[in-house]
């Protein structure tokens, strides 16, 4: 009987160091994965901002790979450890106070945690620069995008054929001015890892900072009519020096 006992423990106790052996693996795999998270099929952002919301989603799906790994590992141990037992009735436990501490608290740190770090990412994605090297106001309209270059009296606009093109220097700050004229729009470029409303009768203002050279696709990303799906543009990000020459080219045209 007591040999019995003894056996009988001695597995639990086995099992029990496999279960923290295993979740110990589990947490030092995606620890030791950090220098070289995968990118789960997000655009890694090609300005500042979009960098950060980014690096946001990147952990906040690394955390929720945790807690599901955990969750799967002690799913398949209670699973294995308990698949054998006789017709005695067990031991009824009503209720195990360290266990529903651990279980409550535990999910309210994570929560606070992503809140905590979102609100830091959304303030530095939402931050405005008190010195612009650039200022360029977006209009929306059904349907398409006007740019409009301040203070260099520079305005681009589509054609039948072609959509209108944004072009940002790389390496300085551009203030955006997003309003529109008729209907709420989405402003919305994929590979900066961004989008916003385009509002009547509502100005709403942000930061870009590109980080590379390179012509990214946008789109509207809120219906907005019968030729919704015509509201695109293009953003091009070309070097300070490419820049300045491009938007001297295009006043002197407009000047003429």
């Amino acid at each position: 009987m007591n040999r019995e006992l003894r056996r009988a423990g001695g597995h639990g106790s086995h099992s029990r160091r496999g279960l923290w052996v295993a979740i110990g693996l589990v947490l030092v795999a995606l620890s030791g994965s950090a220098c070289t998270i995968p990118a789960f099929g997000g655009y890694k952002g090609a300005t500042d901002q979009g960098h950060a919301a980014f690096h946001m989603w990147e952990w906040s799906l690394l955390t929720a790979i945790a807690v599901g790994a955990i969750v799967w590992i002690l799913i398949f141990w209670s699973v294995i450890r308990y698949r054998k037992r006789g017709d005695d009735l067990p031991k009824q436990v009503r209720y195990s106070t360290p266990i529903e501490i651990v279980y409550t608290v535990v999910p309210i740190l994570i929560v606070i945690g992503l809140f905590y770090f979102t609100v830091i990412v959304e303030d530095r994605i939402d931050a405005v620069s008190p010195t612009p090297a650039v200022t360029v106001k977006v209009t929306g309209f059904q349907w398409g995008w006007r740019f409009d270059y301040q203070g260099s009296g520079v305005s681009l606009l589509p054609s039948p054929t072609h959509p209108a093109t944004l072009v940002l220097p790389v390496g300085v700050t551009t203030r955006v001015n997003l309003v529109s004229n008729d209907v709420v729009h989405g402003f919305y470029i994929p590979a900066f890892n961004f989008s916003r409303y385009a509002q009547p009768g509502v100005t709403n203002t942000f930061d870009f900072n590109p980080t590379e050279s390179g012509t990214f696709i946008g789109r509207c990303a809120q219906y907005c009519g019968l030729y919704h799906s015509q509201m695109l543009f293009s953003v091009k990000t070309v070097s300070r020096g490419e820049f300045r020459t491009w938007l001297a080219g295009q006043s002197t045209g407009a000047a003429a």
